[in-house]
């Protein structure tokens, strides 16, 4: 399976969307989007951030484990990943989003 990025509609109506890597899990979730096409517009921006290791921002959660925030140029986030074990597997998920996320095709679940 090819990694792609999956539009969603949420039970309040809004819309968001998930990069799935090539064995189908989710290594990104994006913000809620008012629209399909302003959601479309931040698949775009996923596309273009994701190769640049800058625009990662590796945390740490309550619970102590890491995960990681994809921000735009203007510093607004634009997805997050799942809470991983510890900080090679975060950043595995890091690198599997810049691999993926630039040649990901779009699947409207919507």
């Amino acid at each position: 399976m090819a990694a792609k990025f999956q539009l969603k509609k949420a039970k309040n109506g809004k819309i968001y969307f998930n990069l799935l890597a090539t064995n189908g899990e989710i290594i990104l979730t994006s913000q809620m989007y008012a629209s399909k096409a302003t959601a479309k517009k931040g698949i775009a921006s996923v596309q273009t951030n994701a190769v640049n290791a800058d625009q990662f921002d590796r945390r740490v959660n309550k619970s102590g484990k890491h995960y990681f925030v994809l921000k735009a140029k203007n510093h607004q986030v634009i997805g997050n990943s799942e809470a991983y074990s510890g900080k090679a597997a975060m950043n595995n998920g890091i690198k599997s989003v810049g691999k993926n996320a630039p040649k990901a095709k779009t699947e409207d679940l919507t």
